[in-house]
Order: C-alpha cells, then structure tokens, then sequence
C-alpha cells in the first residue's frame, strides 16, 4: 500500500513537472530568503474556495488561514489553543501584512449548520456547533425571517459572518492600531461557487458589490 494515495503522487508528479519547473526559481528564493506576503486571506475550509486558485496567486504571494466558517473569534488572551488567532498574530506582527481579506462563499455547510439548530452533532465533541456558535445570535435573527427563502438566509448568514469576522479582527490590538495608522488594510468578499463570481463589501456601506473587471 503505497504512503499517499495515488491521485495525491500524480498531482505531486505534474506539479513537479509543470508549476515548479517554470517557478523554480521563486521556490528557491523564498526558501533562501522566507515569504513576505502583502496579504492574509482568512477563508473557509471548503475545498471548493480554494483562495490560491480564485486570486491565481503563486507561492508566496498569499498567507491562507482556512477554517470552517471563516470565522475569527473576538481577541480572548487567556490559557486556551487559539490557531485561528496564532495565524493572525503572526502574519501581522511577524510577515507585516498589508491587507487582510476575510473571504466567505455560498452553500457553505458550516453556515448551513449555524442556521439549523437542530441539527446533530457529528461527535460526541461537537466541535463544528461550538465553534459556530461564535454567529450564533446572527443565525437566529436570520433564521427567524419567515419573508426569506431558505437560499436566501443561507446567502443572508454567509455575508453577515464576513461583516461579523471584520469586527472581531478589530478587537485585536495588533490590528486595530495598525489599521488606525493606516498601515493595515480589512477587507471582505463572497464568492459564489456555482457561478464564479467574487462580491466585494463597501467598506463605507457594508453591502457586497460586484467588482468590474475586464
């Protein structure tokens, strides 16, 4: 039985053969001299919104935390594990990035089980709820619209959890000095699996826009 699955060794053959060959170059330099990122993507884990393959960016260009939801918990300098706020501590203090973008998408499933508050845990740990619960007065609010179709709160959660990830970024020192001082940027998008389409929030209005490209 080989060490990786198979799928995994020939995806690593053709990255081998493709991508690192004609970027062989910047591989050797970022291992020579680190990474230095200009932005941080706190995305959800969903394997269809892959941050990498939506903004085409090559290595070193992006710093990714993913986790479910895209959420970031409120800044909670206490004994507990805190990976989501670890990352964010070191892109910030550390790689000095520039920009941070919290990037949600549709049909996110970690959205879906806010929304339904009966649904079963997965575990006896119900890791996903606990951690989901960081929207939940959000989720109940929403859940509770009866002038929305299920599509829709689903749409309604997604977004607002984007705007919710924003605020709580906020209540870290570390971020809320540096954005004062114009040295940190925050920004949120949704991309829409089905159709490919990235919605960018007004930072002035809170309402997602489609961005105009060529």
């Amino acid at each position: 039985m080989p060490h990786l699955p198979d799928h995994l060794l020939t995806g690593y053959q053709n990255f081998m053969s493709g991508r690192y060959l004609a970027e062989s170059g910047r591989y050797r330099s970022l291992a020579r001299e680190g990474q230095s990122p200009e932005t941080m993507i706190i995305a959800c884990c969903d394997s269809r919104a892959a941050p990498e393959a939506i903004f085409d960016a090559g290595p070193g260009e992006l710093f990714v935390l993913r986790n479910v939801g895209n959420l970031v918990p409120p800044y909670a300098p206490d004994d507990q594990f805190h990976s989501t706020s670890a990352a964010l501590e070191f892109a910030v203090q550390s790689l000095k990035v520039k920009n941070i973008v919290v990037m949600g998408h549709g049909r996110c499933g970690g959205i879906r089980a806010a929304l339904d508050p009966n649904s079963a845990p997965l575990s006896p740990g119900d890791f996903i709820g606990k951690w989901m619960s960081l929207i939940a007065p959000a989720a109940e609010t929403v859940s509770s619209s009866t002038f929305m179709t299920a599509t829709e709160r689903q749409t309604a959660l997604e977004r607002i959890s984007i705007r919710y990830s924003i605020a709580n970024l906020r209540t870290f020192p570390c971020v809320s000095i540096l954005e004062g001082k114009g040295r940190l940027s925050l920004h949120g998008a949704w991309f829409d699996i089905s159709t490919g389409e990235l919605w960018v929030m007004n930072k002035d209005t809170g309402d997602f826009e489609r961005p105009e490209i060529s």
